[in-house]
């Protein structure tokens, strides 16, 4: 871990990840678009997925797999699933349908889920059954009635996520082409109307291609976990925190501010200690290696590296924290206190893991419930109430030149 103060920053420190369309991701996209399933037995073969002879798992292939799972951990993961579940209903609940009188007219909107979603759970250097929650629950606490989940190589742990979550077909497809299949469709998948969840650089960049024919949550880069901590943060806690960001692949990145270096190089001994004996050490210590710790002066030097930075986790492990909350506006999701362990929204607390990276939080904030539903707006202009909305309609279509639009107007008027 590389140790800086606050003056010596550079632009190492706010790198963003720039999201290129990939030129063999077009071209299975095509592939996939225009030969359906074939293309995907075809690619699944190339990368590694194996001969798949059908793509959707039979309800014996998925009763078989939970069989495979302890209790200890079928308990677990419905645990996460009440969680999860509590929490977005909450969220759901917080929104009403709206309905108001202006102008003697009636406005308002209705709340209307998506009918369709698919949930893209990654396989690759782990089972991420997590993932499977934090994409399928909240879709289906929102009414979307057709949740599909594809993953690769898929383990009998994420067919029971998939399904205890409440997905309605798991298929046994990753990579590009199920973001293509679920996109477009084929002879035995039928599109869906969004897309949603986490994954590698092809994947994020089949996202970003197949935008617009379908909706997607956001592009995500590497996972990012930033840290200030002062004097009464255990080292042990913020060491341990950072190497489970960068456990998760060698892009991933941990970043710590703090107010001396005598601390950063406390949390950095911790971390090598316990990277000694880290089963995933091989990742880990890649990505921990190209991380940062910044010495700043004040807490107002660290707000301000933060916001810029707007990373997708943001720990407060300070004195007080609860105080400084309102000072951060730019983060994923926000973990307040020394025991706020980021890994606790990974998996269980209920607050969503899929989260934007990148500095996409500037303006953009997790997934949650809101992605899975419309808000439609409706009026009703009265006759007897017309007279105020038309005159001004008619006035502003002249001045844009749009004179159908004046009519339209008017001719309500007579």
């Amino acid at each position: 871990m590389k140790i800086y103060n606050f003056d010596e920053i550079n632009s190492d420190f706010f790198a963003k990840i720039e999201f290129e369309s990939i030129a063999s991701v077009a071209e299975i996209i095509s592939a996939v678009r225009s030969n359906g399933d074939e293309a995907i037995r075809e690619y699944a073969k190339k990368f590694g997925d194996g001969d798949l002879t059908a793509f959707r798992l039979t309800e014996e292939e998925i009763k078989d797999a939970i069989s495979k799972i302890d209790e200890k951990t079928i308990n677990t993961i419905k645990f996460a699933i009440k969680n999860v579940k509590e929490f977005a209903q909450a969220q759901l609940n917080s929104i009403k349908e709206l309905e108001v009188n202006i102008n003697g007219n009636t406005l308002g909107h209705k709340i209307v889920p998506l009918e369709s979603v698919g949930c893209y759970i990654p396989g690759g250097n782990y089972p991420l059954p997590s993932s499977a929650i934090m994409t399928v629950v909240p879709a289906k606490v929102a009414g979307v009635k057709r949740v599909i989940a594809m993953s690769p190589k898929i383990q009998p742990v994420t067919v029971a996520a998939a399904y205890f979550a409440g997905a309605d077909e798991i298929y046994r497809i990753g990579g590009v082409q199920a973001v293509a299949a679920m996109a477009y469709g084929t002879q035995t998948i039928q599109k869906v109307n969004k897309i949603v969840g986490p994954g590698n650089k092809f994947v994020t960049s089949a996202k970003k291609q197949v935008f617009g024919e379908c909706g997607i949550d956001f592009l995500a880069g590497p996972s990012e976990v930033l840290i200030i901590a002062d004097e009464t943060a255990k080292p042990e806690f913020v060491a341990a925190d950072m190497l489970a960001q960068c456990e998760h692949d060698k892009d991933a990145r941990a970043f710590l501010i703090c107010f001396s270096k005598e601390f950063a190089k406390q949390v950095d001994e911790k971390a090598k200690e316990y990277l000694e004996s880290l089963q995933t050490k091989e990742i880990a210590q890649i990505s921990y290696d190209k991380s940062f710790a910044v010495i700043v002066n004040s807490i107002e030097e660290a707000i301000e590296l933060s916001n810029k930075k707007a990373p997708e986790h943001l720990e407060l492990c300070l004195d007080n924290a609860e105080s400084l909350i309102d000072k951060f506006n730019n983060y994923g999701s926000l973990f307040i206190g020394n025991y706020s362990a980021e890994v606790f929204g990974d998996y269980v607390s209920g607050t969503n893991h899929t989260l934007p990276t990148n500095q996409v939080a500037k303006y953009s904030g997790g997934l949650s419930v809101f992605d899975y539903i419309k808000i439609q707006t409706y009026q009703i202009i009265r006759e007897n109430a017309i007279k105020q909305t038309a005159e001004n309609a008619s006035i502003l279509a002249e001045k844009e030149g749009l004179f159908a639009h004046k009519l339209a107007a008017d001719v309500r008027l007579k």
